[in-house]
């Protein structure tokens, strides 16, 4: 993905040379200098960081009152259709290895998104002084109450259903689910996957009162949490 980008820089004629793509360690940015950056941000990732080596990092490359932001969004859910969040979790959550995908999501990660970066610690309680502020902001509406001072979902996208099977293709933990469990395909009801979706369309149609086809639009929405962090 990386080289992709980087050619497509290369072999843009209009290319100012303000841009460059790197690959690299989050824990590890010395390619940037010290008190050279405004901005910092991760999308989708931070799960994955060893905070006690990247908020030294932050700290040495972000210039006075620079910024650092990184969000994450855990499992979506439909705006319409409330009562199908428990048939969501337990896809997602449950711990059967045949009909779930629960025991294939690479962890910790996947539950410290899920958890909305709460294990993500204050960046002044790894680099005391450092930072001038530290907030987190949880755009999860009513979905998760138990979060504190949450506000209205941001994330939004209305697709066919059988867009929301192709979304659902590209969960890492559904490939995994496929690895140890190859002959699933041959189910006469479709691969764990397809189960899913039929299942929740069938609990649409049963609130609609309704067929519900493929190519039907319904509303998604994914809750997010974001870290931010002021540069003192």
């Amino acid at each position: 993905m990386i080289k992709v980008a980087q050619d497509t820089l290369k072999n843009t004629p209009t290319s100012t040379g303000q841009y460059e793509y790197i690959q690299a360690s989050a824990e590890n940015l010395t390619f940037l200098e010290d008190s050279s950056v405004d901005l910092v941000i991760s999308a989708q990732a931070c799960h994955w960081f060893d905070w006690n080596k990247i908020w030294p990092e932050v700290a040495r490359v972000l210039r006075k009152n620079g910024s650092a932001v990184f969000w994450g969004y855990s499992q979506f859910r439909f705006a319409r259709y409330p009562s199908l969040t428990q048939k969501i979790n337990a896809y997602v959550e449950g711990t059967d290895p045949l009909n779930t995908v629960g025991p294939y999501w690479e962890q910790p990660g996947r539950s410290i998104l899920d958890n909305h970066l709460i294990e993500v610690p204050d960046a002044n309680e790894i680099v005391s002084g450092a930072f001038s502020d530290f907030e987190r902001v949880f755009f999860t509406g009513d979905y998760h109450p138990s979060l504190p001072s949450p506000r209205s979902v941001i994330m939004r996208k209305k697709m066919t259903w059988d867009d929301l099977l192709s979304y659902l293709n590209t969960w890492s933990a559904l490939h995994t689910f496929r690895q140890h469990n190859p002959s699933d395909g041959e189910n006469p009801h479709g691969d764990v996957a397809v189960r899913f979706w039929k299942d929740l369309k069938e609990g649409a149609e049963q609130e609609d009162g309704r067929a519900v086809e493929g190519h039907d639009e319904v509303d998604i929405e994914w809750p997010v949490a974001v870290v931010m962090a002021k540069r003192a």
